[in-house]
């Protein structure tokens, strides 16, 4: 028996008017990175996000070294990360050759745990050794506890980068995600809620840094006739091509979120009343743009795991994943300092254990997701 088509965790979704701004960079000879669609680009996201400015890149990893870079963070200083997250929420930190300090998770948004992050403030300041700056992650569209977060980080007057890269379009309290702290950071990355192919971006309400950002990723060049160079640049700016990709993407996020928020309710209803099927909350006075439906199973309940989830659409060519192995957790980060949500218990260790994210794209067809459920259900009943 023939195999159906590969269903895909999070595919990129193209509404049409991409090929036109890349036809339109073709038409002029501008496929550098520079022109109309790096311009249109920037002045677009953040006339969305409602933010004095941005800056495309080349990738959400380069954002948020340009964000640290900017922050002067250094040998010597520390950073406060989010444990549960992908590597390139704190790859950059080592970039910099400082040191991240691996804040947990929280039940209530699956983001930074604001109690383990007192804790680690509280510590930090008896040592007289503060952090440069505090990471936080919306992890799967979700926007973690900003007011609360914020507060903390104000009080000590440490500078926050929201990482945002899952976030693109999801709102707290009537804000955009991605515009709370100094510097936010989106992810146009090929899986993501919309796509350049490969790109991100950095935002902030400080013009003169964005100025320094766009100079800083393009080589550091000074304003000579000759190249010169007085610092250490990098080779981080987006393409015209690309950016145009993203004009065209931009346009239609807002149905993107519809669309995966849809996603969401019809697994949510399908499937919340299986014991032992937790999904991601989405906390009060927030919207979530469901980037990925995650949820825990807990095998106890259920009679079947993540890993047995993961494992049964995996025969049946639909891909899942596990949700994200916390930083901490993690070889390269063995011997880093750790805050969980409570003393000796682990909240990211738990959404790790039992956490899967199922096919999410916003051009997953409702024959496709309904398939999914019924494999899901009928393996369950199976079990029981």
């Amino acid at each position: 028996m023939q195999k159906q088509d590969r269903i895909f965790l999070s595919s990129p979704h193209m509404s049409g008017n991409e090929q036109k701004y890349i036809q339109e960079a073709f038409d002029l000879n501008w496929i550098a990175p520079l022109g109309n669609n790096v311009e249109g680009f920037e002045k677009e996201l953040a006339a969305y996000n409602n933010v004095q400015g941005a800056a495309v890149v080349n990738s959400g990893t380069a954002a948020i070294h340009l964000a640290l870079r900017l922050l002067d963070i250094g040998p010597g200083d520390t950073v406060f990360c989010s444990s549960l997250t992908f590597i390139a929420s704190v790859n950059p930190v080592l970039y910099q050759g400082a040191t991240p300090v691996l804040i947990d998770s929280e039940p209530e948004t699956w983001n930074m745990s604001v109690q383990a992050l007192e804790r680690a403030f509280s510590e930090a300041n008896k040592e007289g050794k503060l952090p440069k700056a505090v990471i936080i992650v919306n992890l799967y569209g979700q926007s973690a506890r900003m007011d609360e977060l914020m507060s903390i980080c104000d009080s000590y007057g440490v500078p926050v980068i929201e990482d945002a890269a899952e976030s693109l379009g999801s709102e707290y309290k009537g804000r955009k995600s991605g515009t709370f702290g100094t510097f936010g950071i989106y992810s146009f990355n090929g899986n993501k809620i919309i796509t350049t192919s490969g790109g991100g971006a950095l935002v902030s309400n400080d013009i003169e840094a964005l100025d320094k950002s766009r100079f800083l990723s393009t080589q550091a060049r000074n304003p000579a006739i000759h190249y010169e160079h007085s610092e250490v640049g990098y080779n981080y700016r987006m393409s015209n091509i690309v950016a145009g990709i993203g004009r065209g993407q931009l346009e239609v996020l807002d149905e993107r979120v519809r669309a995966r928020r849809e996603i969401f309710d019809r697994y949510y209803e399908a499937l919340s009343d299986i014991p032992g099927f937790d999904f991601q909350p989405e906390l009060e006075e927030t919207i979530s743009n469901r980037w990925l439906t995650a949820l825990t199973i807990d095998p106890t309940q259920a009679g079947i795991d993540r890993t047995e989830i993961i494992q049964l659409l995996g025969d049946e060519n639909i891909e899942a994943r596990p949700v994200w192995k916390p930083m901490h957790l993690q070889p390269l980060f063995a011997s880093t300092k750790y805050y969980p949500h409570e003393e000796g218990d682990s909240m990211s260790d738990r959404l790790f254990d039992h956490g899967v994210c199922l096919p999410s794209g916003s051009n997953l067809s409702e024959e496709d997701q309904n398939r999914i459920i019924r494999l899901i259900k009928a393996r369950v009943e199976k079990k029981g």
